[in-house]
């Protein structure tokens, strides 16, 4: 991790934080692009190789079966089951605040209005790469069942055995998901985008993955909604002299061990603190089973900034925007007013991050590499849709016309105006 002290947000070791949202290299992009395009023209055929070739198995059926749940879910033990169980009544608990409903505005006999509607059908990418995340199977099909999706898809990569993590299928059970599809990356991605002969195209897709996975959703957009374009994990510990070294350091990595591209930041207004801490990971990273990647993270994607006070502080950590920002200072509710740019804020230092990712209720399906500044967490209000309506009588449009059709001459649209004009001419008959 690079230590730096810096006095104001426009310093010039900021420039660090500032990066696009998805660093796009020209061969992943082309490879992504040749891999749509051929699902398109050979549909399941195509599936079924590219999955052979990415993840060495080769399919007899792209298609999770009964069969295949059923062994997953004998597998399962109780405590986990437990674990489930309550996390997921927490996630539902804290949705269910998020579902608009609709509403109108009245004004004589004049009515204005909007409805609130789900999408139909949604596609969820549960990565099963480096890791499986049972977690991602919960964050994104309960937002999307309390808004009323109906048909839901799971898109997940098999193992080397070519069966779906039992962790993910018994996940997906509970919550009365039975379409997962065992096929991954950018070819899963283009399959629930296009359709193929099995597989039937979604209107959305939501879920994290990695960069071929991120690729292939900026380019299938449009053809389908997306939720957002995930970049590395990241977090942002803003620290004073109170914090623990140890429990900065640990909730530091618990983001570095997702992925080499990780992003760390950690912000204090105490030295000693920032000392500790740095000597602290490299004590628990020796500990910890992914210390490859884990490695990798703190060694090129790791920053420390220490600045002169805390209002400094929170500027620096709202020009990064983190997917992530824990406060562990003295008073954290009192800051938390300040905070503008965030996914999701962990206030003192009994809120480590991972309480979000598993078990709180809030979402953990959330914006990276700084989206935060426009953007927000996954929720129920990324699988509906919202129609507005409109009534007006004879009498209510009669009053405006004048109105309207003069400001769509401005526009010089005098068709707009004649579909106004045309209906209060006496020689037009009904």
């Amino acid at each position: 991790m690079k230590i730096s002290k810096i006095n104001n947000i426009n310093d010039p070791l900021l420039k660090a934080v500032e990066y696009e949202n998805l660093e796009q290299n020209a061969t992943v992009e082309a490879s992504v692009r040749s891999i749509i395009a051929e699902v398109i023209a050979s549909g399941d055929s195509a599936l079924i190789k590219y999955t052979n070739e990415f993840d060495q198995v080769l399919l007899d059926d792209i298609w999770v079966s009964i069969e295949e749940f059923e062994e997953a879910v004998s597998t399962i033990p109780e405590k986990f089951k437990n674990v489930i169980a309550e996390a997921k009544a927490n996630i539902e608990e804290f949705h269910k605040k998020q579902l608009p409903s609709d509403w109108k505005i009245t004004k004589g006999s004049v009515v204005l209005g909007q409805l609130v509607r789900p999408i139909e059908k949604v596609a969820v990418y549960v990565p099963g790469g480096k890791a499986a995340y049972p977690s991602s199977v919960l964050m994104n099909i309960i937002p999307a069942q309390i808004a009323g999706v109906k048909e839901i898809t799971i898109v997940t990569p098999p193992d080397k055995n070519g069966k779906v993590n039992a962790n993910v299928l018994y996940t997906a059970k509970e919550l009365g998901i039975n379409k997962v599809i065992k096929v991954g990356g950018a070819q899963g991605i283009a399959a629930v985008a296009y359709g193929t002969e099995t597989v039937d195209r979604v209107d959305k897709i939501v879920g994290p993955g990695n960069v071929y996975v991120a690729t292939a959703k900026k380019l299938v957009f449009g053809q389908v909604g997306i939720d957002m374009i995930a970049g590395p994990s990241e977090i942002c510990i803003l620290a004073d002299e109170t914090a623990s070294p140890a429990f900065v350091a640990a909730d530091l990595l618990s983001q570095a061990e997702h992925d080499e591209m990780a992003r760390i930041f950690l912000v204090t207004t105490s030295e000693e603190l920032a000392l500790q801490a740095v000597n602290q990971l490299e004590i628990q990273t020796s500990k910890l089973p992914r210390k490859d990647i884990i490695t990798s993270a703190l060694q090129n994607n790791a920053y420390c900034f220490i600045v002169p006070d805390i209002n400094i502080g929170i500027s620096v950590c709202n020009k990064i925007a983190p997917e992530h920002l824990e406060l562990m200072v003295a008073r954290p509710q009192e800051q938390l007013s300040k905070i503008v740019n965030a996914g999701s804020i962990f206030l003192g230092a009994y809120s480590p991050e991972p309480l979000g990712d598993y078990y709180a209720g809030a979402n953990h399906t959330l914006p990276t590499s700084g989206t935060a500044r426009y953007a927000s967490p996954l929720g129920v209000y990324d699988f509906i849709k919202r129609p507005s309506f409109i009534y007006y009588s004879k009498e209510d449009l009669d009053k405006v016309q004048n109105s309207i059709a003069y400001f769509a001459e401005v526009e010089g649209l005098y068709a707009h105006a004649n579909a106004i004009k045309i209906r209060f001419e006496e020689e037009v008959k009904s």
